[in-house]
């Protein structure tokens, strides 16, 4: 499901079915919010002309103080301070079965979530197989209109290569030659 939100309001929208047609190509950057504050988390984005914000968490809230510009209230409330469209695309996050098993590497290599570096084999393997197979991209991008010309996949991790937003990234860029940049701080 993808909820587009301008305000506080939110609709969903349902992703047609595949069809292909010519669509102007988009930049896609990635950026999570670990390493990053609130100033220059926006920053980043308009450092790089993002229009479109695409949300691709399955859960929209952030635990803390240190983050809570994060969350899902207080981050669509910036972004359309900003003219940041904001759009959730929960059909892009790998759901709990397959979190679990990144969990389970991490528990097993030591490290937390805020300092992975890479994904595991077991997780990559079953996101693409459970969630990127199903993933239409030229409807993703013709949904998103022909005014999104910089979007922007978000999650949390700080480096795109141990979050699944770096897979959505590599098959847009293998699949409709689409450029790609990751943003970290």
């Amino acid at each position: 499901m993808i909820t587009s939100c301008h305000t506080h309001q939110e609709k969903s929208i349902k992703m047609p079915q595949a069809n292909n047609t010519n669509i102007k190509k988009p930049k896609i950057i990635t950026i999570g919010v670990y390493g990053f504050d609130s100033e220059s988390f926006f920053r980043a984005l308009m450092n790089v002309n993002v229009d479109t914000f695409c949300d691709i968490r399955l859960r929209r809230g952030m635990r803390g103080k240190k983050y809570n510009f994060a969350n899902s209230k207080q981050l669509q409330e910036r972004l359309s301070a900003l003219n940041i469209k904001y759009y959730h695309v929960k059909s892009l996050a790998p759901p709990q079965e397959i979190r679990n098993r990144q969990k389970q590497i991490d528990r097993s290599l030591g490290v937390s979530k805020q300092h992975r570096t890479s994904l595991g084999e077991e997780f990559v393997s079953a996101y693409n197989e459970h969630v990127l197979s199903l993933f239409n991209i030229e409807e993703f991008i013709k949904m998103l209109g022909p005014e999104a010309q910089v979007i922007a996949l978000f999650c949390v991790e700080r480096d795109a290569a141990a979050c699944h937003r770096s897979l959505v990234a590599q098959r847009l860029a293998e699949e409709n030659g689409i450029q790609v940049e990751h943003i970290k701080q």
